[in-house]
């Protein structure tokens, strides 16, 4: 596809000192570069993927930077178009005056995402493999930068390709029996076609758990620290973060408010919430903060139950119950017994560990837990995550679409019903890699990313 305008950004600012690069793309892109590059002949003459050192001249004529320059030939570029990057000193000033005499011969400046826009309408890659890019720019942790690579490569594309090619296997034996209504023809076993659909839908429900896990390493996975006051939940914080990240104070009702904190464990970020200590509250604020306990406590997907041993089995056991029965559904309640260096300790509830956070002990054996627990996340194919919920949505309405199709065999339904209803299970499929799209539905998703992708 040929656009119009040549566009230009900075890709990456890494701060002065570092390396900066600017890049064009379009159909114009040699000729704007070559104005203001001072070895023009040589950039003429230069092969593309080839390295070229320079000088670049501002408006006047002034060296502006010394720089090296690439070429990348249209289709063989990461758009498809014709490319020019300048790989320049750091600084942006410098940056900021490239982008400036880019624009002054001829360029126009990027939208967010319209790099990765016009390589995927030019056919570099599909919707859900343009979508990886900003999960991989964006990834924090090994598990996220794995599985965003894992998209990148076509892992989900492949999928989705198959579950199509399936679907397009049971609507032309469908159409195809609709060609011959007239003669009432079975083209297509209804015993086969259904056993067809169970596996396609089965799939289908695979990669929508999927999304569990892959949110989760893409998002972060939000753990709150709850419990008494006192019980030592600051000081886990601060053993888990191996900093005094939350003050410690042996007065009840310290921490008011929640304090967030994000550490990276096997692989897997996680984003810790040390919350207000839950008791009758002596002032407004210190209610404010337990009713902020109460909302963390309902949207974490791991919640740590700071227990003070000091206290006792029975009293413990009592807030373990009343905790349990605040949780959200599929929510991980794990109960760290705490201050195991001066007492016994008797451990409550199933998931139950012995701690001393002032002392270290059995912090790390904590922290498998969390690991643990998202790995039992982790679909049989773990090469094929979901990690979008648009994604989700798309095959949720497939799902139930294929389920229709299913009822409808089962009930004698003609062809032509059950042939519209895999016809937009197809659809909504193809919605995910972009074989099916809209100028909308493009817009929204580009516009989440960083300019000069």
């Amino acid at each position: 596809m040929t656009f119009g305008t040549t566009i230009c950004a900075i890709s990456t600012a890494s701060g002065t000192g570092a390396i900066g690069i600017v890049r064009i793309s379009g159909a114009e892109s040699y000729a704007i570069a070559e104005k203001i590059i001072g070895a023009r002949t040589a950039f003429r003459i230069a092969e593309p993927r080839k390295m070229l050192f320079t000088c670049l001249h501002d408006e006047q004529g002034n060296i502006l930077d010394e720089v090296m320059v690439a070429k990348f030939a249209s289709p063989s570029s990461f758009t498809g178009e014709d490319m020019v990057e300048i790989y320049c000193h750091g600084s942006e000033y410098i940056e900021q005056r490239i982008l400036s005499c880019l624009t002054t011969n001829g360029a126009v400046l990027a939208r967010p995402g319209e790099f990765t826009q016009r390589a995927f309408l030019n056919g570099k890659m599909d919707l859900s493999q343009s979508e990886a890019v900003a999960d991989l720019i964006s990834s924090s942790s090994a598990e996220s930068h794995r599985v965003a690579m894992s998209q990148l490569k076509g892992q989900v594309s492949s999928k989705i390709s198959e579950l199509r090619g399936k679907m397009l296997e049971l609507t032309s034996l469908l159409e195809l029996e609709l060609d011959f209504s007239e003669e009432d023809v079975e083209f297509a076993d209804r015993t086969k076609l259904v056993a067809l659909i169970d596996e396609v839908c089965s799939e289908t429900v695979k990669l929508i758990r999927s999304f569990e896990y892959g949110n989760a390493v893409k998002s972060g996975v939000p753990v709150a620290i709850v419990g008494e006051p006192n019980a030592g939940k600051s000081t886990l914080l601060n053993a888990i973060l191996h900093e005094d990240r939350a003050i410690v104070s042996s007065v009840a009702g310290t921490t008011r408010d929640t304090i967030e904190e994000e550490f990276v464990i096997g692989g897997i970020r996680f984003r810790f919430i040390d919350t207000a200590g839950i008791r009758e509250a002596d002032g407004e604020i210190e209610k404010l903060g337990i009713q902020r306990t109460y909302s963390k406590l309902k949207s974490a997907r791991i919640v740590v139950l700071v227990l003070d041993a000091t206290a006792g089995k029975s009293h413990n056991e009592s807030i373990v119950k009343s905790i349990s029965m605040e949780l959200a559904e599929g929510t991980k309640l794990i109960v760290a017994v705490n201050k195991s260096d001066i007492c016994d300790v008797q451990c409550c509830g199933e998931d139950s560990i012995s701690i001393s956070a002032i002392m270290g002990t059995n912090v790390d054996a904590l922290c498998c837990k969390f690991v643990g627990y998202v790995s039992s996340l982790k679909p049989e194919t773990a090469d094929v995550v979901i990690t979008n919920a648009r994604h989700v949505a798309s095959l949720s309405a497939a799902k139930d679409l294929l389920l229709s199709a299913r009822r409808s065999i089962e009930e004698g339904v003609p062809s032509d019903f059950i042939a519209q209803d895999l016809r937009e299970a197809n659809y909504h499929l193809g919605e995910i890699t972009g074989a099916i799209s809209s100028d909308e539905v493009l817009g929204s998703i580009f516009s989440k990313f960083c300019i000069g992708k």
